[in-house]
């Protein structure tokens, strides 16, 4: 199964265009992987409990943890909503609401389609 993945709002372009292109490259080649695979290990591709749905891409870089949240829309599109390079150990809960709050957002307008 080959996932379709699509990037929603501008925060995430905002992400992508503050980082610099090697770490853009690593990113890709991890997003390209979890569309290629099934099963997609928890190393890359993981739920985040106690959250409405939302996964996070997980890259690890030159010493950085980056972490892409994203939520399935049916089986096999991906949408990607918010990035961040983590510095801390545990998830930071603004950075979650601000990934649930454009997830209701992109819910809100597909039912309004």
């Amino acid at each position: 199964m080959k996932r379709a993945i699509y990037f929603y709002g501008s925060r995430i372009e905002t992400f992508f265009e503050s980082l610099d292109n090697s770490t853009v490259e690593k990113i890709e080649w991890t997003i390209n992987l979890v569309k290629q695979f099934d099963r997609v290990p928890t190393t890359y591709l993981k739920y985040l409990k106690g959250t409405n749905s939302l996964y996070e891409i997980r890259c690890q870089w030159s010493g950085s943890s980056i972490r892409l949240f994203c939520f399935f829309d049916q089986n096999n599109l991906l949408i990607i909503v918010h990035g961040f390079i983590k510095k801390t150990q545990k998830t930071p809960v603004q950075e979650i609401s601000i990934a649930e709050k454009i997830k209701r957002d992109y819910d809100e307008k597909k039912g309004k389609q």
